[in-house]
């Protein structure tokens, strides 16, 4: 069955990730800080912050002050990324 499955799918085409997160400086409330996304993820954040009207640090800001203790603002950035982009 699974043999099958791999069959009829095997001329989908696979993503590949051949972009290595970068890093950008940012300022948060005053802090400079560093965050590696990649590069798809930084002109994601940069649309949506003008989408917003706002500077990309203070979306940043934002999002670190409402992200939990277990996860890092890199994450915490893809993740408001992919569910902006999920909810258009």
């Amino acid at each position: 069955m699974c043999g099958d499955w791999m069959a009829q799918n095997a001329t989908i085409p696979r993503p590949t990730m051949t972009n290595r997160p970068r890093k950008h400086s940012l300022t948060l409330r005053g802090h400079r800080t560093s965050v590696s996304l990649e590069d798809e993820f930084w002109q994601a954040f940069r649309e949506i912050a003008a989408e917003d009207n706002r500077a990309i640090n203070d979306l940043a800001a934002e999002i670190d002050e409402n992200r939990g203790v277990d996860c890092g603002l890199a994450s915490a950035i893809r993740l408001h990324v992919l569910r902006r982009l999920r909810s258009r």
